[in-house]
């Protein structure tokens, strides 16, 4: 069966319908968007009362930051990395880095990180 595909179908279909591009450049262009944020698992949350975010029975607290001193029933996502990294965002922004069991990444932890 196979072989009748080969040489009688598909030489009588291209035939038929095969057709030149009218653009004959690649129409691939290159992956210009952040890769590590695409392939993590992404949930939505809510801040609680107390300024934490509760995921996979964690709870993490969100710091003040300059910005916002608290993010009280503000939407967040929470973005789980494969290495295990929790990461909330308010936005586009990052407003906290955990540890896989809930503990924050504080700013000296993330210098001494190696990439």
């Amino acid at each position: 069966m196979s072989e009748v595909r080969k040489e009688v179908y598909l030489p009588e279909h291209n035939a038929l319908f095969a057709k030149e591009p009218e653009d004959t450049t690649s129409a691939f262009v290159p992956f210009t968007g952040n890769v590590r944020d695409t392939l993590c698992v992404q949930e939505d949350r809510v801040v609680g009362n107390d300024n934490t975010v509760r995921y996979k029975g964690l709870v993490m607290q969100i710091a003040a930051d300059r910005h916002r001193h608290h993010f009280v029933k503000a939407k967040v996502r929470v973005h789980e990395y494969p290495d295990g990294q929790l990461v909330i965002f308010h936005g586009p922004r990052c407003i906290g880095r955990y540890q896989p069991d809930g503990s924050p990444i504080t700013q000296e932890d993330s210098k001494h990180k190696v990439a």
